[in-house]
């Protein structure tokens, strides 16, 4: 199942990152904004303020054609959703005044278009588009973080198992490409669970954004301050990119991000500052993730070839404790196994993987090149035990059969997207996965490995039983499988 692509390719347009959410857990009419002229024009000053500040720091001024076109594209679309008039004060610089006035008359007539027959019975369009804007209790979420040529969003489709429907129901902009996405319950602004996702980009602020409102031009909390001398405001959290970001289930005010300035941030949600900044690091930290079960571990992988098992507890900003790995390389995604408390994954650039015991530091179970290419979908099962799958640059998507031993192919496909960026599985059904690629005519779409030749028993057993997928091994075909110029090519053909 692939997301609808617009007739005229973009020059650039990619998936940089992606997240599917469980169901159940968003509004099934979600609140939409409706703006006052004051506020209107709070958010653009706002970011007049931020663009000019970020000029004045060095941190690119080489954009500020586009930046200026941008604030004015944005002043007109204020004075489009406000009003507009001739007539203005001289602090009314949007003509808000006016607003509510409108004036002129219209240039065609309802009567000099069409003719209709009171005995016609027509549906009204809106009817089905307001079918479309609920969210039922059997749909997930899926959070796309898409850049197209100059622009970046995060788009939210709603997508249906049994009914086989994705589309995108609302989207919002962002200030840079967002490389990575967390989903979380906790709601900075209220003491009951919400439905936030939190979003790491190439701007090194964290943005929170609240999934259950619609058309938000901006989010509901921010994580850390670029500073500002203008303002005499200082300088708050990570100073350069946010490439990954974990959520703590168990203590659910904090939440941990990885960044290009070589550190680990704990923010405490509570008050939105940092509670604790880990420097353990010799190169920028691209990959985090909290224990399922243990509040207190945290597992990170940095491009210095480290994979680092952190005790919270007793780690500060002065001193960290932490276990320890080599595995060579950069190390691109790690996840921990669902089904033993002590093994985790490991990926790297090289296209390996490695297997880890916590209680074995410094050691790997085993290592194995799986890809030609870096490894940058990681995801073990949570449902199935010993499946994962791995989505790398090579355009191929694979699943293995994994335990303390080995990892053996059991499915292989290239899904024709150019480089998979980003990989995710649907949390009620394992063997429906997303992916995001850089391929402009398809870099986004949802499979079902089942429908695609794998060798899977489809009564697979639930994690309680504790028993293994039952799989065949792969085909000659999926063996032979692999990407090609002649299949980039025949998918820009279609």
């Amino acid at each position: 199942m692939d997301s609808d692509q617009e007739d005229e390719v973009p020059n650039v347009n990619f998936v940089p990152s992606l997240l599917f959410i469980k169901r159940g857990v968003a509004k099934a009419n979600p609140d939409k904004v409706t703006l006052t002229p004051a506020e209107l024009a709070r958010i653009i000053n706002e970011t007049r303020d931020d663009l000019e500040e970020d000029g004045a720091n060095g941190i690119d001024s080489s954009d500020d054609e586009e930046n200026e076109d941008s604030a004015a594209r944005l002043a007109s679309r204020a004075q489009d959703q406000a009003g507009t008039s001739g007539n203005r004060s001289a602090g009314d610089e949007f003509g808000f005044e006016n607003y509510e006035q409108e004036s002129g008359e219209p240039v065609v007539r309802l009567a000099s278009v069409a003719v209709v027959d009171p005995a016609e019975n027509i549906q009204d369009e809106d009817d089905s588009e307001a079918e479309d804007e609920i969210i039922k209790p059997t749909d997930n979420l899926i959070l796309v973080g898409h850049v197209q040529n100059d622009s970046a969003s995060m788009e939210v489709y709603v997508f249906n198992d049994d009914e086989g429907s994705l589309y995108v129901h609302h989207d919002f902009l962002l200030p840079s490409p967002p490389l990575c996405i967390e989903w979380l319950s906790f709601d900075p602004g209220s003491d009951k669970p919400g439905n936030i996702c939190a979003i790491g980009c190439m701007d090194p602020v964290i943005t929170l954004w609240d999934l259950d409102i619609q058309d938000s031009l901006e989010p509901v909390c921010k994580l850390g301050s670029k500073g500002s001398t203008k303002k005499n405001k200082p300088k708050i959290g990570h100073s350069d990119a946010v490439l990954d970001l974990s959520w703590n289930k168990h203590l659910d005010h904090i939440l941990a991000s990885g960044s290009v300035d070589q550190s680990v941030i704990l923010w405490d949600m509570e008050d939105g500052t940092p509670h604790t900044i880990i420097k353990e690091f010799g190169e920028k930290v691209q990959t985090l993730a909290f224990h399922p079960t243990r509040a207190e571990g945290l597992l990170v992988g940095s491009c210095d070839g480290m994979v680092k098992v952190f005790d919270c507890r007793t780690t500060t900003n002065d001193s960290a404790s932490f276990l320890s790995w080599a595995v060579g390389g950069e190390v691109e995604r790690v996840c921990w196994n669902h089904h033993s408390e002590f093994h985790f994954v490991a990926s790297t650039n090289e296209g390996r993987i490695h297997y880890c015991d916590v209680r074995r530091p410094g050691e790997t179970l085993w290592s194995k090149e799986v890809h030609e290419k870096e490894i940058t979908g990681l995801v073990l099962s949570s449902k199935v035990r010993g499946m994962l799958a791995t989505a790398s640059a090579d355009g191929t998507l694979k699943l293995w059969d994994i335990d303390e031993e080995d990892a053996k192919l059991v499915y292989k496909k290239n899904p024709k997207m150019g480089v998979i960026q980003c990989l995710d599985e649907c949390p009620e059904n394992p063997f429906m996965l997303a992916m995001g690629g850089d391929l402009k005519t398809k870099n986004f779409s949802v499979v079902n490995v089942l429908d695609n030749d794998a060798r899977f028993d489809p009564s697979y057993v639930p994690v309680a039983s504790g028993e293994r997928m039952n799989i065949e091994p792969p085909t000659e075909a999926m063996e032979d499988a692999s990407i090609s110029d002649d299949d980039v090519s025949d998918e820009d053909e279609n």
